[in-house]
């Protein structure tokens, strides 16, 4: 029998909840928000604390028997043309290190483009499984990087075969998106699966004019975090499974390994709301948002000093294979300053938070939720931006190594250097060490360093010019970059 879309499962059974009075001596210890504190429950409102119930003996009963999150993750499984879909309250960062050791194991390899989020960088650290490094698609003019190529991983295969199989991150932040088919075909001639992280396309399954979906393209796994570029809140990550590469059970038994054991009901209940929302007015919620963003970036690029990133710039030979145009992708390197300048900026100005910056460029996410009244403000802080350019022009410049200069050798795992004995060294003795920590230029998360990678020169530049510039590197043991972490010597 077809589901019923018009069921939200979390959402019914937490109005139910609240039509018994259900009274629990259980946690949340705020009791339906009787205990918090009036400050709090004036900032955050009666509705966080009433929504935030036990999942079992509080949304369902205790040996959840009225099946409310499996009917929920079954509703969305069927939304987006998968077999098997999971609900994570732990975000995409727990998502896709239970695909990784669903697909992997310890002291076996992984095909991973280097491109890679942070979280899936921690998934090896935790696991202990051999990366095989995969070379995204480079651009060398714009200093960006795209997804790597189907004939990236066809050689990475023959050249690990030994590899349990493969990951791959699509669409980047920046809206770049690889040809999924062709590499989920390389994967499956070899009889390996394939992992998705498509954390920045909750949306594509929806509308026919974006990137194709993982799902679609024939991905075993894939993972989408629905507060990126849904409606979900904060920490609401799905994951979804198709085909018989892979067994559902041992997806589910290694999500329970790493997730929580109290889930928050509220990111549960915004997964299941956004997933009715989408299969009910998705199309027309996404119709209405390109065509937004289209109008939007033709006003952008009417700015003097600023470029928005079309398909033009970033699909083609040797770079992306698809483009989602709603992630605002600015560069105003004509304006003479930095993303990180500019940002700081459009907050300080306008009270507008960018979703990207880098060295070079800035980037304004456009979802469904925005409008014209959202996007004429945007358009009225990047032009007063263009008009004060001149204030910002004595920025610090980064030095960005050439595609060549940026990737280091990986000579220990990195779990081992991970876990291994460390010294801190100052930053100009650190070249020809092996990095004892990751370092990552956030947004996007992208690690620059790793443990277990030879470091170089260009790279500590890169680096040491970026915190100068405002970049941001919150993993790093020194921020400031005055000393790095590395593994001590024998």
């Amino acid at each position: 029998m077809r589901p019923n879309h018009d069921e939200a499962p979390v959402l019914d059974a937490l109005a139910r909840y609240h039509d018994a009075d259900e009274l629990g001596f259980s946690p949340p210890g705020h009791k339906q928000a009787r205990g918090a504190d009036p400050r709090a429950r004036a900032v955050l409102g009666d509705a966080v604390y009433f929504g935030d119930v036990l999942a079992d003996g509080g949304l369902d009963d205790r040996l959840l028997r009225g099946r409310v999150l499996e009917r929920a993750e079954e509703l969305m499984a069927d939304a987006v043309h998968a077999e098997h879909t999971f609900f994570s309250t732990c975000g995409s960062s727990l998502s896709v290190k239970a695909a990784m050791l669903t697909v992997t194991c310890p002291g076996h390899s992984l095909l991973v483009g280097r491109d890679a989020h942070k979280s899936v960088v921690a998934g090896l650290i935790l696991s202990g499984v051999r990366p095989a490094w995969v070379e995204p698609e480079w651009d060398a003019e714009r200093n960006l990087a795209h997804p790597p190529s189907a004939a990236a991983y066809d050689k990475a295969f023959t050249e690990h075969p030994d590899a349990d199989g493969a990951l791959v991150t699509s669409p980047t932040p920046y809206g770049s998106a690889a040809d999924l088919s062709a590499i989920a075909e390389v994967c499956h001639r070899r009889g390996k699966p394939l992992i998705v992280d498509e954390a920045w396309g909750a949306h594509l399954p929806f509308h026919d004019a974006l990137p194709s979906w993982a799902m679609d393209a024939g991905a075993d796994v894939c993972v989408t975090s629905v507060h990126k570029m849904g409606s979900g809140l904060e920490q609401g990550s799905v994951f979804h499974l198709q085909g018989d590469l892979l067994d559902p059970a041992e997806l589910a038994a290694r999500a329970d390994l790493l997730g929580t054991t109290s889930p928050n009901v509220l990111l549960y209940a915004g997964i299941d709301a956004w997933r009715r929302q989408m299969v009910q007015h998705g199309s027309e919620l996404m119709d209405r948002a390109l065509s937004l963003a289209t109008r939007t970036r033709a006003a952008i690029e009417e700015i003097d000093g600023f470029h928005v990133n079309d398909a033009a710039d970033f699909c083609g030979p040797g770079r992306a294979a698809e483009f989602d145009p709603l992630p605002v992708v600015m560069d105003i390197a004509a304006l003479g300053t930095t993303g990180y300048r500019a940002a700081d900026w459009l907050r300080e100005h306008h009270h507008i938070d960018m979703h990207l910056f880098d060295h070079r460029r800035v980037s304004a996410q456009h979802t469904h939720a925005d409008d014209d009244r959202t996007t004429d403000r945007l358009l009225t802080a990047l032009r007063d931006l263009a008009d004060h350019a001149d204030e910002l022009r004595d920025a610090p410049r980064v030095d960005v190594p050439a595609p060549a200069d940026l990737r280091m050798e990986q000579v220990r795992l990195p779990r081992d250097a991970y876990f291994g004995n460390h010294t801190d060294v100052p930053l100009d003795k650190a070249e020809g060490r092996v990095a004892g920590e990751m370092i990552t230029p956030y947004p996007p998360g992208i690690p620059a360093i790793l443990p277990g990678e030879l470091l170089t020169e260009p790279v500590l530049r890169y680096l040491a010019t970026g915190v100068r510039a405002g970049m941001n590197l919150p993993d790093a043991a020194d921020k400031y970059l005055s000393t790095i972490r590395v593994v001590a010597e024998d």
